[in-house]
């Protein structure tokens, strides 16, 4: 059985991309993150020691993303994804989006992005 732990529209200000300005200036990015696990104890204690507290996943993931600045958005991402496997053993994997909707980019357009998904090995 596999649940979910959502977190959306996360913003964050970080100096990732190729771009000299990018790095300089830095953008807003808007991350979303699925974390899969099992949640059943969880809900039949009650108890946030048998799950996984989504302030520290919002704070895992904020210091990854900004920590060190990335020219692409995949690394970004994968950097996310290897801070939350790696703090937090309850989950099976995790699904990382990064929305990048002030991409330099010559054209009109409501959003860009990647998105990603990591397991653990068995």
């Amino acid at each position: 059985m596999t649940d979910t732990i959502f977190v959306t529209g996360l913003s964050i200000h970080a100096r990732h991309g190729v771009m000299d300005h990018e790095t300089e200036v830095g953008q807003r990015f808007v991350i979303d993150l699925e974390l899969y696990t099992d949640l059943s104890e969880p809900s039949r204690t009650d108890r946030l020691a048998d799950t996984v507290s989504y302030a520290e996943v919002v704070a895992t993931t904020t210091a990854a993303f900004k920590n060190t600045n990335y020219k692409l958005l995949e690394r970004a991402a994968g950097a996310v994804a290897d801070a939350i496997l790696s703090h937090f053993p309850r989950i099976r994997a995790v699904k990382v989006t990064v929305h990048k909707p002030h991409a330099p980019i010559a054209a009109i357009f409501d959003d860009v992005g990647i998105m990603l998904t990591r397991s653990r090995h068995p």
